[in-house]
């Protein structure tokens, strides 16, 4: 049997600003460099604002809507995917989006990230600029 890792915990408390920034957006590492397989942050979206246009390389995201109602805005800037509280989403690797935040409260989401230990963020100047 392989050796086997101790569990890690996170609190929320102790999250700080870190990793990639994407304007518009507050990210917050939460589980990284604890496995060359997957990493995890809080993302938060304050009201009124939207993230530049990035992707996130070759690195498959599943995000968890845990508060406010957020939106995915991909395909060009043509395609938008409305995100509340409990929805889940997969952005494939190298997707190109963008994170919006239409209302008056914060938007909270969980990302998970892999594979690699740290979160990847590519920013771009426009669509299809990669």
């Amino acid at each position: 049997m392989p050796e086997q890792k101790p569990v890690t915990v996170t609190k929320s408390e102790n999250l700080q600003t870190s990793g990639g920034q994407t304007g518009g957006i507050i990210r917050q590492n939460a589980l990284v460099n604890l496995t060359n397989n997957i990493c995890a942050s809080r993302m938060i979206a304050k009201p009124h604002s939207a993230s530049a246009i990035h992707h996130h390389g070759d690195q498959d995201t599943v995000v968890f809507a845990f508060s406010g109602h957020g939106t995915i805005v991909s395909d060009g800037g043509k395609k938008r995917e409305n995100l509340a509280p409990g929805d889940f989403a997969l952005i494939p690797a190298f997707a190109e989006h963008q994170e919006v935040n239409d209302g008056d409260e914060d938007v909270v989401w969980c990302i998970v990230r892999g594979p690699g230990p740290q979160p990847k963020v590519v920013n771009i100047d426009d669509w299809g600029k990669s």
